[in-house]
């Protein structure tokens, strides 16, 4: 098949899934076209199935703000054409989906037929897309769709409470190549990562990790105040992975709390699973998350998770066996569930092995199958009319 996909090339979740997606149908044959307006950061490596194709907006003086949605359009339809696309996957609603439909209906009027496939993965959704100003084109594309995805059941049932929909949603969870998670974890033996941890923790602290995009959304402050508890019962360090807007707050906070000595935060770093090789917890307190990536990510690194309960994260992050989970803001309750399964390495080593478990339900090797069948019926005739 000959697929287009269109997403932020950026570090978000949906950029990364999307990204991934594509490369794992290039090695099962299919000719993935990448759309987008830089290079994708997961697309760096070579592979004859895949092509980048780069959506560049002009300067024109008329423009306050640059019509990017418009030019993606007419990079879909220049794509579609030449490329001879069966059809488009566009991740993340805004306004990837509007530019979809719009190429659908001028290569409609040139005879050519291409369904495109929404994917929904968050914010798109529960933050920008119940904007006023934005939601009945956003209700409008994503209707229009031929079929529509949701990364988690929770995301799913927040579109159908927020918005007009009325189509069948389908629920195609994200996934992780638990393939590329073992060759790191085999590489990495017991010693030399022993001497990365060694390097952070040098008396032996148990090391605590959170990786996000620093958004308000995600509770950073949280995570520092759930560390602080931590560290005054047992030895601890904390590794902070990404940067955003509240790195500022979450700083003074640690100068408050007096733990600049024990939280190092490392920046943004592209490919975090050598670092999550070093974690005994990870911790995502998150406001809200339509999914929980970052957890699944700890989790294919052996690495068990206490998180809130909002939204899709109890779907990956399951209490008592991955991690525990608990109330959003209860970071007393966060604190004494870390301290259940880092209080000694019988029950840590559990957890991390139950972890690890848990993330095998989402390798890219279950989760492929169902884009591909989706694909199929999508391609073959004009609307998906069962839900999944």
């Amino acid at each position: 098949m000959n697929i287009g996909i269109v997403c932020y090339p950026t570090f978000g979740g949906s950029g990364v899934v999307a990204t991934e997606l594509g490369k794992a149908l290039a090695k099962k044959g299919h000719k993935v076209h990448f759309i987008s307006y830089s290079q994708p950061v997961r697309l760096d490596y070579f592979s004859e199935n895949i092509f980048y194709h780069e959506v560049a907006v002009s300067n024109y003086p008329l423009f306050d703000y640059q019509p990017y949605e418009l030019v993606l359009a007419s990079k879909l339809v220049d794509v579609a054409l030449y490329e001879n696309l069966d059809l488009l996957h566009v991740h993340y609603a805004i306004p990837h989906a509007s530019a979809a439909y719009m190429a659908k209906q001028i290569l409609a009027s040139k005879g050519k037929k291409v369904p495109f496939i929404t994917t929904l993965h968050g914010t798109d959704i529960t933050l920008v897309g119940k904007d006023a100003s934005f939601e009945p084109v956003i209700t409008f594309a994503i209707s229009q769709s031929d079929a529509i995805t949701s990364v988690s059941e929770s995301l799913k049932q927040d579109t159908y409470k927020h918005f007009g929909v009325r189509k069948p949603i389908h629920v195609i969870p994200n996934f992780i190549c638990i393939e590329d998670y073992d060759k790191i974890y085999e590489k990495n033996h017991p010693e030399e990562t022993a001497k990365h941890k060694h390097f952070y923790a040098p008396n032996g602290e148990k090391i605590l990790m959170h990786i996000s995009n620093f958004r308000k959304v995600k509770r950073i402050e949280d995570v520092i105040r759930i560390f602080d508890q931590v560290r005054k019962k047992i030895p601890a360090k904390l590794l902070l992975i990404g940067d955003g807007p509240e790195r500022t707050h979450i700083e003074r906070l640690c100068r408050e709390l007096n733990t600049c000595d024990d939280v190092k935060l490392l920046g943004k770093v592209v490919n975090p699973e050598e670092h999550l090789l070093l974690a005994d917890l990870f911790l995502l307190p998150s406001e809200t998350e339509s999914f929980g990536l970052a957890a699944l990510e700890a989790m294919a690194s052996h690495v068990p998770v206490v998180s809130s309960n909002t939204g899709g994260i109890p779907e990956v992050n399951v209490h008592g066996v991955s991690g525990y989970l608990s109330n959003v803001g209860d970071v007393d309750d966060m604190a004494k569930n870390a301290l259940l399964i880092l209080k000694d390495e019988k029950t840590l080593n559990q957890f991390k092995t139950q972890a690890y478990q848990q993330a095998l339900k989402f390798d890219i090797h279950n989760i492929l199958p169902m884009y591909e069948a989706l694909y199929d019926a999508v391609a073959g005739i004009k609307h998906v009319e069962k839900s999944s």
